[in-house]
């Protein structure tokens, strides 16, 4: 039962921070750059947003966003920050996957607690690469942007990513490290020796009852 339990908690840790993880990839809101220093850009208000997809002018009256399409001229923080984002995504769906296989109420063709283990394992061992991915990509695009044009601020989806990178870490290690058995099983040997043992008291037991009759 225990382990049904921490089971279903590290699933639903990282199915949080796989949420929080695809709110930031799909978000352009990472950092809040200004090219006139942050007391000018107030009284101005205007300060652009950096994402991995767009690059948008933020003020009261404009909220205008460039595509960042061309992909040869991006940045190398921003490219690799797309590709290690999109992999941490793509590698949550046979994760959850394998861990609703994982769950004891579903069972295929009478498989063994062993396989539903070793899917529990690889689960969790999935959510810590997305967990490790996202902390790079989230690590890694603020200082390429503040060497660039100057970081102010970080976004929203900076802490969606952290906040899921964070989660994604925590259910995996659950997942990968207490899915072991609650208690190791008995030997064989061991519970025919103790059958054995029984069987013998038994019959001692009742060869004293017949001495005790046959006496009387």
């Amino acid at each position: 039962m225990s382990q049904s339990c921490r089971l279903l908690t590290g699933f639903c840790l990282s199915c949080v921070g796989w949420v929080g993880i695809i709110i930031a990839t799909s978000t352009n809101d990472w950092v809040m750059t200004c090219k006139y220093g942050m007391n000018t850009c107030k009284k101005m208000d205007e300060l652009e947003s950096k994402g991995l997809w767009a690059e948008c002018v933020v003020s009261t009256s404009l909220y205008h966003c460039k595509a960042l399409n061309q992909i040869l001229t991006l940045p190398a923080h921003v490219q690799v920050a797309r590709a290690l984002m999109l992999s941490a995504c793509l590698l949550g769906l046979p994760s959850a996957l394998l861990a609703l296989l994982a769950a004891p109420c579903v069972t295929l063709n009478d498989e063994h607690e062993g396989t539903k283990r070793k899917r529990a394992m690889l689960s969790g061992a999935l959510m810590l690469i997305m967990a490790v991915c996202g902390t790079v990509s989230t690590v890694w695009f603020p200082i390429g942007a503040h060497h660039q044009d100057g970081l102010m601020s970080f976004g929203f989806s900076l802490y969606a990513g952290w906040l899921g990178s964070a989660l994604c870490f925590l259910g995996g290690s659950v997942m990968t490290c207490c899915s072991g058995d609650d208690a190791p099983a008995q030997r064989p040997e061991n519970r025919f020796y103790y059958s054995k043992q029984s069987g013998l008291s038994n019959s001692v037991q009742a060869t004293n009852n017949h001495a005790k009759s046959a006496h009387v």
